[in-house]
Parts: C-alpha cells; sequence; structure tokens
C-alpha cells in the first residue's frame, strides 16, 4: 500500500503513477474538511495561481518538451490538460473546472485508489512503510512543523501571488484587440489568444504612479523576511525595481500591433483566456499583494478596463519548500526517513507542469519499490531527469548547501538545467546557439527519454 498526502497536481499524478503500475493507492486530501488561503474548491488538481500549464512548444521550449515526455509517461494530468484545453497562443491554457473535474473523475474511478477526505496534521504513522508528501506549497501548518521537527532543518518560504480575473464581456474592443505575440500560432492554431490593452506613454507613467502609491497588504510579523520567487514577482514589487521594468517584463510591446492605430503601443497589458466558454480572461503577470479597493481602481486606469468586472481579485499566500539538495536523496526519499518520499512544490521546482512532473517521478518510484525493484533515475539529459537532477544535487549551490551555507530557490525546468551539447567553437563559444542548441537538446532528450522507457519498464 502506498499512501499519498496532498491531492494537488503532484499527489494525483503520484496516485495515478502508482495505481497504474499495479499498486494500491491511498490518497488523503484534506479540503473541504480544512481550506487554504488560496483553493476555492474541494476539487483535486485545483490550479489556484493561472491556468496556463505554459508553453506546449517541445522544439525550443524546456517546459513543452516536459509536456512531451510527461505525455510518453502515460501523464494523467497532460491527458486531462489537453483534453480540457482553450486557446492561449503558444501555451497550453485549459478550462480550471473542467480540469479538475477530469482529474478527480479519473482518480474516482480507478479501483486501485482509495481518496480519504481527512488532514494528516502529524508525521505518517510508523506503520506507513510507503509514503509520498504532496501537500504543495499550501502545507498545512500542522504537519509542516512535524516535517521541520524530523528532519531538522528549516523549511525556507516565499510568497506567490495571485493575478486578477475580468469578465471578457466588460473589456471595451474600441480600445483593446486580440493579437498572440508576433502572430504565433497556439496548438489550437489560433494567431489571436491574448487581449492587447495599449498604454501610450503618459498613460504608463501615471500606472506606474498608481501601483506605487497604492495601499498594500500588510504582512505578519513572522512573514516580513520571506523572500518572494524572482519567477512570480508581485506587479508592485516589480514596479518598484524601476520605472521601465514593467515595459520590459509583462507589459513589453514587442510583436503586437495596435489595430486601431497601426502603430506598435508603448506598453501592453495582456490578458489571457481563463474558461473553455471564455468568458473570463486573466491580466497576464499581474499578480499582487494590493488591496481589493486598490486593485480595483488602479487596474482600471488601463485602457480598455476602464469598466473592467472582476470575477477574481488577487491576493498573496506563503509557500513552504524544503531544502532538497540537502534533505532529499535521487529517488526524493527524505534521508533522515526513506520510507518517505516528497513531491511537487514542497521540493523545490517552481509551476504546475514541473510539480506534477515530480508527483510522476514520486509514483514511479514508490510502485517500483512496493514491487521490490528499483527503478533507474531519468537521464538527466531529459527534461525529467535536468529537474530532478537540480533539486536532488545538481543545484548550482549543492556543495554550499550540503556543507549549511548557501541558498536552494524553487526553479522551473530550463535548458539551462540541461547538460552541455556540442563542441566549442574557434572563439569559444558554443557551436550550437540559440534555437539550433534548443533543438538539438530535445531530439538528445527524446531519444534517452525513450531508452529509459525501455529501462523502467524492463524494472518493472
Amino acid at each position: 500500500m502506498i499512501h499519498i498526502i496532498g491531492g494537488g497536481l503532484a499527489g494525483s499524478e503520484a496516485a495515478w503513477q502508482a495505481a497504474r503500475a499495479g499498486q494500491s493507492v491511498v490518497l488523503y486530501e484534506m479540503r473541504p474538511l480544512r481550506a487554504t488561503e488560496a483553493h476555492a474548491t474541494d476539487g483535486l488538481a485545483e490550479l489556484v495561481c493561472s491556468n496556463s500549464l505554459r508553453s506546449d512548444d517541445a522544439e525550443t521550449n524546456a517546459v513543452g518538451l516536459l509536456h512531451q515526455e510527461m505525455r510518453r509517461c502515460d501523464s494523467l494530468i497532460l491527458a486531462c490538460a489537453d483534453a480540457h484545453q482553450v486557446p492561449a497562443g503558444g501555451a497550453l491554457a485549459v478550462d480550471r473546472e473542467g480540469f479538475s473535474a477530469a482529474v478527480t473523475a479519473a482518480l474516482e474511478a480507478e479501483p486501485l485508489v482509495e481518496i480519504r477526505r481527512e488532514e494528516i496534521d502529524a508525521w505518517p504513522p510508523g506503520e506507513w512503510a510507503n509514503v509520498i508528501v504532496a501537500t504543495g506549497p499550501l502545507t498545512s501548518p500542522a504537519l509542516a512543523a512535524a516535517i521541520r521537527a524530523k528532519s531538522g532543518e528549516e523549511s525556507l518560504a516565499f510568497f506567490d501571488a495571485i493575478a486578477p480575473i475580468v469578465h471578457k464581456e466588460s473589456i471595451d474592443f474600441t480600445v483593446a484587440w486580440m493579437q498572440s505575440r508576433y502572430d504565433k500560432a497556439g496548438p489550437a492554431g489560433d494567431t489571436a489568444a491574448y487581449v492587447n490593452c495599449p498604454m501610450d506613454k503618459a498613460q504608463y507613467d501615471a500606472f506606474i504612479a498608481a501601483l506605487l502609491a497604492g495601499e498594500k497588504t500588510e504582512f505578519k510579523d513572522w512573514e516580513k523576511d520571506t523572500p518572494y520567487f524572482e519567477g512570480c514577482l508581485p506587479i508592485e514589487v516589480m514596479a518598484e525595481r524601476g520605472p521601465m521594468t514593467l515595459a520590459y517584463g509583462p507589459m513589453k510591446p514587442v510583436g503586437l500591433l495596435d489595430p486601431h492605430k497601426n502603430a506598435r503601443p508603448y506598453a501592453v497589458v495582456q490578458l489571457r483566456q481563463d474558461n473553455a466558454l471564455g468568458t473570463l480572461y486573466n491580466i497576464v503577470g499581474f499578480q499582487t499583494k494590493l488591496k481589493y479597493a486598490e486593485q480595483t481602481r488602479i487596474f482600471r486606469m488601463i485602457p480598455g478596463l476602464e469598466k473592467a468586472e472582476f470575477a477574481r481579485l488577487g491576493g498573496i499566500h506563503r509557500n513552504t519548500f524544503l531544502n532538497s539538495p540537502k534533505l532529499l536523496d535521487g529517488e526524493l526519499r527524505l534521508k533522515a526517513e526513506p520510507r518517505l518520499r516528497f513531491a511537487g512544490q514542497v521540493t523545490g521546482v517552481e509551476g504546475y507542469v514541473e510539480s506534477a512532473a515530480m508527483g510522476l517521478l514520486a509514483g514511479r518510484f514508490a510502485a517500483a519499490e512496493a514491487q521490490g525493484l528499483s527503478m533507474p533515475a531519468p537521464p538527466p539529459t531529459t527534461a525529467l531527469g535536468a529537474l530532478l537532477n537540480h533539486i536532488t544535487g545538481g543545484h548550482l549551490n549543492a556543495d554550499l548547501i550540503n556543507a549549511g551555507n548557501g541558498s536552494f530557490q524553487p526553479m522551473n525546468v530550463n535548458f539551462g538545467l540541461f547538460p552541455p551539447i556540442g563542441g566549442i567553437d574557434k572563439r569559444g563559444r558554443p557551436s550550437l546557439r540559440g534555437n539550433d542548441r534548443k533543438k538539438a537538446l530535445s531530439a538528445r532528450a527524446r531519444a534517452d527519454l525513450a531508452s529509459w522507457l525501455g529501462q523502467a519498464e524492463a524494472a518493472e
């Protein structure tokens, strides 16, 4: 029997993988008995920050390659995402309610999976010989305290903010327009997946001033020193770094042409479809800690959103994750107590896809162990292996961390985690650069994943 604590993307994927390998699973999810600051339903694999699983380009984007690898590994999360996809340019975005309902239904229908709605608020009982902790970034305080006490290591933490969602019908399309950056087609062939709201310089300057002056959420004393994750900074924190930070970040106008003026705007706010009906749109990159009244006032300064109606305003919550290079081995087991594995964002990966990927591996590792077998880890030349290697020992500061120094921060999958490919030219530069390098890394990853899948099946 494999016990999995947490019914998010990682826990759901781990349960699916273990069951598909013929192992009985008990999946524990504390909602709805105990709510979190960010979840709105009791569905498994609920997406709380964005409906996008990011790029689906398997040739030149590492997360798209990770999508492809997970599909080849019979991922439940990717299967349900594909079945509930909504237009999003080159990204894989989903109808959040349909996606969560599909994952929940699949696991409820799996005879080897038992779902128990209860909170595990202490260290897992000793008689549980095979455990996966996939409680995610919102691990309950009681369990987090038990993990800290057992590991002897303080969990690190960062803030992760939630962007607001707008009703499409309230957007003024005499000002806004539909277009994907560079007219890039997404998986469904659409080249106009985003709503674009343009700003001239005066509008942009006024908006930045309002962001900086807006009233923010007060932090509790124990939260004040918690660092933000660089990949999900609140919009106002980015604005504090300089007046042009947003114009070169989420509000950059490149690849877009305002058809109303036949010119490129000074800055652009983009909104991405958030549900299958196309009635809700998420403001891209606008995660925030502004107070609700301030959000409504300031975001209605955006041209085209003057009369915006918000289905959800932004919010903020604290995320916790392990010092994984020091605490976990190459099979995601806790070194201090190997009967426990960890999966998902609590391991220090960032992003829904990466979290599900670690659940996929944890489920497969746990199933092999239950069968008395040893499953080889995926090669570090694959997206799965590169991410696993990074959090369990491949981190830049792993040696410092093991010595008690240095810091470990969450990481999205990216080609910088892959072993180099190609040689060096006469100028000392990589012989393969840009998209040529990415395509070569992706081709190598596909070949190496095929070999690994063959080995893993042989082990089973």
